[in-house]
């Protein structure tokens, strides 16, 4: 499934941006020089880096670059609320910061509205854009109950007991595979997770996706609960020249219980001919 890996292990440390502190994890590839950009990954809502872990050792041929979201994993809890375009913005200066003028982007859940919107505001750093397991905002099919009553639940982040009762219920598809995310999950501050709800809230990319002019490649589950295919589909419908891939047996955590077709299609549309120049002179 990998390439023989010249990952180094994850360097973590605490930076101030634009007023707010963030845990940077960075995973520097060390291999012989490909002329590939680092990928940006936006994780899903009250997820800490940790949970990427697995990501950068499967996805081990470039540097990879992520952080906790203000009040989520060791970022210090938040004084302020904020939005997508102040993370936007936030990102692309620990971008300048780590000197990565161009990367591809990845976003999973309530990361892949962030990785949307980043994409949106900050067009000339993008190469390419992967959106996993994600929707356009609050335009959007809603998930099954039955999961979003879970996934709401604290208990969810300070109960691996509760977590491991309701894991299928939660997350849905084939979970072989992921039972390791129960314990790389740390809790978000109730704070964090509450303000990291809000940014959200009222957002939607609908009306700006059919100028989004980068390539996109959108993988979905067919038995995801929380986020459900259709919502997929309707991305693929809204962004030119996407491309849309149906994980079969999938749920939300299909990159971990399907890692293999998961990181086979990843890596096959990252490393197309199109590459960071032809991006940044777009």
């Amino acid at each position: 499934m990998t390439k023989a890996s010249h990952m180094e292990a994850p360097e973590y440390t605490l930076e101030t941006v634009d007023g707010r502190q963030l845990q940077v994890a960075y995973w520097r590839y060390s291999g012989p020089s490909n002329g590939k950009p680092p990928l940006l990954f936006f994780n899903g809502i009250g997820a800490n880096t940790e949970v990427a872990a697995p990501l950068p050792t499967m996805l081990n041929d470039r540097d990879f670059i992520t952080f906790d979201m203000p009040g989520v994993g060791e970022s210090p809890e938040p004084t302020i609320p904020y939005n997508p375009f102040i993370m936007a913005r936030i990102s692309a200066l620990l971008l300048d910061r780590y000197e990565m003028p161009v990367v591809d982007v990845m976003g999973v859940s309530w990361g892949g509205a962030m990785a949307q919107h980043f994409t949106l505001q900050h067009g000339n750093r993008v190469n390419r854009l992967i959106l996993v397991a994600t929707t356009a905002g609050m335009l959007m099919v809603p998930g099954k109950f039955e999961a979003l009553s879970k996934m709401v639940d604290p208990r969810r982040y300070i109960d691996p007991s509760f977590m491991e009762k309701h894991f299928k219920t939660l997350y849905g598809g084939s979970t072989e595979g992921s039972d390791g995310h129960i314990h790389r999950i740390k809790a978000p501050s109730k704070i964090g997770y509450f303000y990291q709800l809000l940014a959200m809230f009222g957002w939607t990319s609908a009306p700006a996706l059919p100028f989004l002019r980068k390539p996109t490649l959108i993988m979905t589950g067919d038995r995801d609960p929380i986020v459900q295919p259709i919502n997929g589909r309707m991305l693929h419908a809204l962004i030119p020249g996407s491309e849309l891939i149906l994980i079969e047996d999938g749920g939300h955590l299909f990159m971990l219980s399907h890692a293999e077709e998961f990181i086979t299609h990843a890596r096959e549309f990252l490393d197309r001919a199109e590459d960071a120049e032809s991006a940044e002179a777009a």
